[in-house]
């Protein structure tokens, strides 16, 4: 998932560049979207991982 939001945070820079404004807004959302998504299961797996050691 990780992999997916720096793909779509490098088309946004370079939709940017080339002067795509909506595309870039777009993407860069995409991007911020995913990334939070990756941020929350990691947070639970490192959680679950920890609740599972501690037994």
């Amino acid at each position: 998932m990780l992999y997916w939001a720096a793909v779509f945070l490098i088309i946004a820079i370079i939709a940017g560049v080339l002067g795509f404004g909506g595309t870039a807004a777009a993407a860069g959302g995409i991007a911020k979207i995913l990334f939070y998504i990756f941020v929350v299961i990691f947070v639970v797996s490192l959680v679950m991982g920890l609740m599972r050691r501690g037994r």
